[in-house]
């Protein structure tokens, strides 16, 4: 017998493509495309770019051919991963229960909580509130379980919301695509429709026993699918353990200022985003791949700490260890790991309050103007 809950999915709109517009508001209303590269595939596109048939994953040659008139803009996956947690801290704040899962896309399990509030006015409060303190469009879906709020959150985009009352799942479901399913993906949904189930109410109407002969055990749970039944659960979220971020030469380098310039910005990346969550890291790792794909990797222990002035004699001497000299590099990746949140003791030879108070400046710029907004020397 399914569980009836009070389920939220928040989705934020192209998520990739709306930061881009907040870094460059003269993207707006444009077909954006972000990704592409000569051999590489779009990432994400605007909502002008999906009307000319542009799709996430699709080759960019092909982006191009059908979208011509374009703006293609390199990835910025800090950025994302900024705003990414700037809603996770939102969400996290005001809802009990909650799960992270993915950058852009999260479920709240407001079950019983309809004794303290109205779950829908509460859920429209907590949208308005995110889209207010960090200027992205996010859609929701309200509904009686993790499926039913996710379909529900994909009929509100762009930029809406949409409840399914309990009770009205398969009377909801019965006109839409069997595609709309999640889980259902292309190979399944020909197979589907070469057997004459084109509707979410096909594939009821032919019941469980044909589901089962013709996908197996599988059959059945999409049989409950079009019933609109899923008992999934929120799976409460836990932060990730390390912060890391790596680049990819677009040809191979072995010019050691270069080199000490990409590994002096990277750490400033994640230092960043270090102190943006109120932590202090506790291990640094560097890793190197070279042109024939071998990988290597070094970490050390240091005392606990986000000062990007830190870390960077760190990072330096690991990569002086773990470097051979006679090659290339393809990759340069730095890690930061072993947070802590308690206060920490610096070094009685440090100035650490005018220190916090320099980095909390820098970060401010930051935050108001970007991440590029501020940079050492060293990495210019």
């Amino acid at each position: 017998m399914p569980i009836n809950r009070t389920i939220a999915h928040f989705d934020l709109d192209s998520f990739f493509v709306s930061v881009e517009i907040l870094l460059d508001p003269s993207l707006k209303g444009k077909p954006v495309m972000v990704g592409g590269g000569e051999r590489g595939v779009v990432s994400s596109c605007s909502y002008e770019a999906r009307a000319m048939g542009v799709h996430s994953a699709m080759p960019s040659a092909k982006a191009k051919q059908l979208c011509p008139q374009g703006i293609f803009v390199k990835s910025h996956f800090s950025e994302y991963s900024h705003y990414s947690r700037m809603v996770t801290k939102i969400i996290a704040d005001a809802a009990p229960l909650y799960e992270k899962a993915s950058v852009d896309e999260f479920y709240v399990d407001l079950t019983g909580m309809d004794k303290f509030f109205h779950p829908l006015e509460w859920t429209i409060e907590l949208r308005k509130k995110i889209m207010d303190e960090t200027g992205l469009p996010i859609s929701f879906g309200l509904a009686s379980n993790k499926m039913m709020a996710k379909i529900a959150t994909n009929k509100a985009k762009p930029n809406g919301y949409l409840q399914i009352p309990i009770g009205s799942e398969q009377q909801f479901l019965a006109p839409l695509s069997v595609s709309e399913i999640p889980g259902v993906g292309a190979h399944t949904s020909e197979v589907l429709k070469s057997r004459g189930y084109h509707f979410i109410k096909d594939i009821f109407k032919a019941g469980e026993q044909a589901m089962e002969e013709l996908f197996g055990n599988w059959g059945k749970s999409l049989w409950e699918k079009s019933k609109g039944e899923h008992n999934g659960i929120v799976t409460p979220f836990h932060e990730s353990k390390s912060i890391s971020s790596e680049h990819t030469f677009s040809e191979n380098i072995s010019d050691k200022v270069e080199i000490r310039k990409e590994l002096v910005r990277l750490l400033e990346k994640i230092a960043f985003e270090l102190r943006t969550d109120g932590k202090k890291a506790a291990c640094v790792a560097v890793k190197i791949r070279y042109p024939n794909f071998e990988t290597k990797t070094v970490q050390t222990t240091i005392a606990a700490t986000d000062a990007d002035d830190e870390i960077i004699p760190v990072v330096m001497a690991l990569f002086n260890k773990l470097y051979n000299k006679k090659d290339a590099i393809r990759l340069l990746g730095v890690k930061l790991s072993d947070f802590k949140t308690d206060g920490i003791q610096g070094s009685i030879f440090n100035d650490s309050e005018k220190k916090k108070k320099l980095y909390s400046a820098i970060d401010n710029v930051k935050t108001k103007f970007g991440k590029a907004s501020v940079k050492r020397g060293s990495s210019l």
